[in-house]
Order: C-alpha cells, then sequence, then structure tokens
C-alpha cells in the first residue's frame, strides 16, 4: 500500500491547541462499523456505547517531563534535550537540539543549585545522543522541577504548568512515557466508575509510548517502514481478566492505539482455550499494524483522530476500512 492512500486534508485551524475545559466534554465520533452509521456526541456520551460485561483496556503509563532546556558548559549555548528512555542506571538515550553543537565528552547545565547536569558519552541511534546525568537528591525530582511536558508536535505553543496535569491520564501510574496516550485523556475518575457501576471490567496495561510516536512514514510503500519498539508490562491479573473475557466471547476494547499495540503484540493461541489469549510479563514490541491485518485480540477501539499518513490513522484503517475511516476524519 502507498503512503498517499492514506493522506487526507486537515485544516490546521481544526487541530485545538488547549484541551477542553472538563476531560469528558470534548467531541466524540462514533463509527457503527456494522451499518457504517455515525453519530456526533461528547466524550461523556461514552456509557452508551459500554454493555455489561465489556473489557476495557486501558494503558497506565506516565508521561515524564522529559523536556529539559539547559546550557552547554564550555559555550553558554542554549540546547534542548529530550529524554527518549532510560538505557540503565542515569544513562539515557536523549534527542538534542541543535545537535551538531553536543558531540561525546561535553557538558550541559540544567541547574547548578541542586545540581543536574549530563555528559554525552555516546552517539546512539537516528542523531540521538546517549547521557549521563549527574543530581542531587532525586532524579525523578530534579526532572519535575525542571522538565516540562514535550506535547505533540501539532501543538503549537510551549509547555504550560497546567499540562503536566492535563496531558496525563487520570490512571498513570507507571513512569515512561515521552508522549501521552491520548484516547485516554478524556476519561474522568466519575466516567470510570460509572463504567464499573455498569458492569464493564477495567483492565490496565502498561505500553511506554516512545518518540516514534511522532516520528512520520517517509517510505512510499508502508510496508518498507520500520516500527520504533517499545517496552510493555502485563500483569497476570490483567492477563487473567482480558483471557476470561475472551473465552467467553465478551466484547475488548481497547483505549487508544497503546493499548491495542500492547494486547496484540502478546497475542496467542491458546489450544486449550481454543481461542486467542494474551501473555503476562514484560517485552518489548514494534508491531505495524495497517490494513490486511487480522486482529487477535481487539474487537472495538476508542481513540483520537490521527494525522495524516500516520501509523496510527493506518491501524485504525486496519480495523475498519480505509476508505469509509478517510470518509468519516
Amino acid at each position: 500500500m502507498k503512503i498517499e492512500d492514506f493522506d487526507y486534508h486537515l485544516p490546521e485551524e481544526l487541530i485545538a491547541q488547549k484541551p477542553a475545559e472538563k476531560r469528558d466534554a470534548s467531541r466524540l465520533l462514533v463509527v457503527h462499523r456494522d451499518t457504517g452509521k455515525t453519530e456526533h456526541r461528547h466524550f461523556y456520551d461514552i456509557l452508551e456505547y459500554l454493555q455489561p460485561g465489556d473489557c476495557l483496556v486501558l494503558n497506565n503509563s506516565k508521561v515524564l517531563p522529559a523536556r529539559l532546556f539547559g546550557t552547554k558548559e564550555k559555550t553558554g549555548a542554549k540546547v534542548e534535550f529530550l529524554l527518549i528512555k532510560r538505557i540503565e542506571g542515569d544513562i539515557w538515550e536523549t534527542m538534542v537540539k541543535p545537535g551538531k553543537r553536543l558531540k561525546p565528552g561535553d557538558s550541559v547545565i540544567f541547574s547548578e543549585k541542586p545540581l543536574l547536569r549530563a555528559e554525552v558519552k555516546d552517539y546512539g541511534n537516528d542523531g540521538t545522543r546517549l547521557v549521563e546525568f549527574q543530581y542531587e537528591g532525586l532524579f525523578m525530582e530534579r526532572l519535575e522541577e525542571l522538565g516540562s511536558m514535550p506535547l505533540p508536535p501539532y501543538i503549537e505553543r510551549s509547555s504550560q504548568e497546567e499540562d503536566k496535569e492535563r496531558y496525563q491520564t487520570v490512571y498513570c501510574e507507571e513512569e515512561g512515557s515521552v508522549a501521552a496516550p491520548t484516547a485516554g485523556l478524556h476519561f474522568t475518575d466519575e466516567l470510570l466508575e460509572q463504567a464499573k457501576e455498569k458492569g464493564v471490567e477495567l483492565v490496565y496495561v502498561t505500553l511506554h509510548v516512545g518518540i516514534g510516536t511522532f516520528r512520520p512514514v517517509k517510505c512510499e510503500n508502508i510496508e518498507e517502514h520500520s516500527m520504533h519498539f517499545e517496552e510493555y508490562h502485563i500483569c497476570e491479573e490483567s492477563a487473567e481478566v482480558i483471557n476470561r473475557a475472551k473465552r467467553e466471547g465478551r466484547r475488548i476494547i481497547s483505549v487508544g492505539t497503546t493499548s491495542t499495540r500492547t494486547v496484540e503484540s502478546a497475542a496467542y493461541y491458546d489450544e486449550a482455550a481454543g481461542c486467542m489469549q494474551v501473555r503476562s510479563g514484560e517485552d518489548s514490541t514494534g508491531i505495524f499494524i495497517y490494513p490486511g491485518y487480522e486482529f487477535k485480540i481487539i474487537d472495538s477501539l476508542i481513540t483520537n483522530f490521527h494525522l495524516p499518513k500516520s501509523t496510527l490513522l493506518m491501524l485504525i484503517s486496519a480495523l475498519y476500512d480505509r476508505e469509509k475511516i478517510l470518509e468519516a476524519v
């Protein structure tokens, strides 16, 4: 398939630069795959589309305030870091801007009191740097104090203090993402509680969203595109809830493409159960889902709108129909 097959006109003025005042007040487009019917609602109406016995899978990864602004120790030149992932200990893979200014042996100061400093150790993949941090106290406390949220590139404004709360889901727990699993941002504690009262099972998995989420597909033939690997974890309890729902033929609804990629990556056929199941444990995935893919676990999906030519648009086109998805957006 060609990248142009997933293009559509997206007027820039329709991209919201700030979230709705209330999380669940965002608009909701409901697409019925069985009839092709679409409905325009609000997210707080989502309960009307959830049924007792449904299994709702949510990604509880927490976004790091991973963007840091500092100065090169030798020259005082301004430098921007975007932490991608922890390699080990205090060594992180990091995107740097401007990249040409930082070579192995260079150091960057973010704060002197209390100290937060980084030394470039080596070159990483795709122009990144491997850096080692030195700091006083706890690293995550320094990051919380000095870092800002890494907003998506289509948000054309600087990160603000309020983004540290609004660019997290209300159920986030496990630190490690450099971008939010955005579909879940619209859920409130009240909505989740009402879903449980209705008989919906809530299941939490973890996939730490990497910078690959923001990277465009550059191959004309999409089958040649390679996804960046991201780490995920499914605990035994969550796997059992999903597997029981699958054995009993109940709907499994993922909240977001990250939850989808997690459970689809962990899927296997269980001879004894006679159906697909998911494995618990930790792993990493570079799964690329596009039309032609046969979903093994997921029945329905709650997701955000996605940019033209993005891997996320390709994923939802695989779940429904590419032409109908493009008509809907």
